[in-house]
């Protein structure tokens, strides 16, 4: 029996998205599933609200279908031609409803997690249905969970917690992290929330959690002028941040870090 490989390793893309610009957005996105594979990564973990941004004012307009739509397409075919595992979040069109969705696809092109954000702050309740459902999947490297960003702190950490009693040992999460116009982060560092929620589901159920934040303006909704600013995060099994991307509107990045999944 062949024993299954004990590392992975994870690239985390900290694109720049920004809203309004779908065909340029998307292809960075791909370009960086390619540099990553080029990377020796595994498996690419981007952003949440692909490729539109969280609360654009297109999403109505614009949101397709998973797993045929032009952004899920896409996507599947970059797994293929790449040879690595994709995780991202779209704005996802299902007849009448927009979803703030995600998916995981293998390197094969085929989806094996659709996930619809579930946790959804109230200021976007307007723009995306609320999704009713969490599954996981098996891998080369153990069973992987899918979530989205405000997911993770639902009360209780329910979400998480619930994906890591099904079994999933390392938690993906695609993320739009922002902060107001006047947020000084030499004053009050960014990521605090996330390393808590993250770090007490990491050590209380012996998991890895990676979000992965793009950068870039919202330019529409309740927090317009806001800025999505990075500092994607991922936290080891003992609660403890093993990787943190740069802070600001234009730290576009690509991080990798090996992943040990016992």
């Amino acid at each position: 029996m062949t024993s299954r490989p004990t590392h992975l390793r994870l690239a985390l893309a900290q694109l720049r998205i920004v809203p309004g610009e779908r065909e340029a957005t998307l292809a960075r996105a791909l370009a960086r599933i390619d540099e990553a594979a080029a990377a020796g990564a595994d498996l690419v973990l981007l952003p949440e609200a692909l490729p539109l941004g969280w609360m654009a004012p297109d999403s109505a307009r614009l949101a397709d279908a998973i797993p045929d739509g032009p952004t899920c397409a896409a996507f599947r075919a970059a797994a293929r031609r790449a040879g690595v595992w994709v995780c991202s979040g779209i704005v996802e069109r299902a007849e009448a409803a927009v979803y703030n969705a995600a998916v995981l696809i293998d390197d094969t092109g085929v989806v094996r997690l659709h996930h619809r954000k579930i946790n959804e702050l109230d200021i976007a309740a307007g723009t995306y249905a609320r999704g009713d459902r969490l599954g996981v999947t098996e891998s080369p490297w153990g069973r992987l969970g899918l979530l989205i960003c405000a997911d993770a702190f639902a009360e209780g950490e329910v979400i998480s917690r619930t994906l890591a009693r099904m079994g999933a040992r390392l938690l993906l999460s695609p993320c739009a992290w922002a902060v107001p116009p006047d947020h000084d982060n030499a004053a009050t560092p960014y990521g605090e929330l996330w390393r808590r929620c993250y770090g007490a589901v990491a050590r209380d159920e012996h998991v890895w959690v990676a979000g992965a934040s793009n950068v870039g303006p919202i330019t529409a909704g309740a927090w317009a002028g806001h800025a999505c600013i990075g500092c994607s995060l991922v936290v080891a099994p003992s609660g403890t941040s093993v990787l943190q991307g740069p802070y600001g509107a234009d730290a576009d990045a690509l991080l990798l870090v090996d992943v040990a999944i016992d």
